[in-house]
């Protein structure tokens, strides 16, 4: 699960980098898109066991969560800033 806790901090560092709307969007895109990471392991969950399916699922499900506060927190910080 290191791989988990190694694409949170390269995320949330994009997230926190992302200087504009349209940068942010881009990092949502790449981590929650249909085709980002974020969903890719989600994608990988169907393959596993129901005992590994319930700790990955968990897990991934918790990144998904914390990425997607972030990508809002850092959203309403760059409308202040817009304003």
């Amino acid at each position: 699960m290191s791989d988990l806790s190694d694409l949170e901090t390269q995320t949330l560092t994009a997230i926190a980098a992302a200087s504009d709307e349209l940068a942010l969007e881009a990092v949502r895109v790449g981590a929650l898109g249909k085709k980002g990471s974020i969903s890719a392991l989600l994608a990988t969950l169907g393959k596993m066991s129901p005992d590994e399916r319930k700790s990955a699922g968990a897990a991934i499900n918790s990144l998904k969560d914390t990425v997607a506060d972030a990508l809002a927190a850092r959203k309403s910080v760059l409308k202040e800033a817009a304003l």
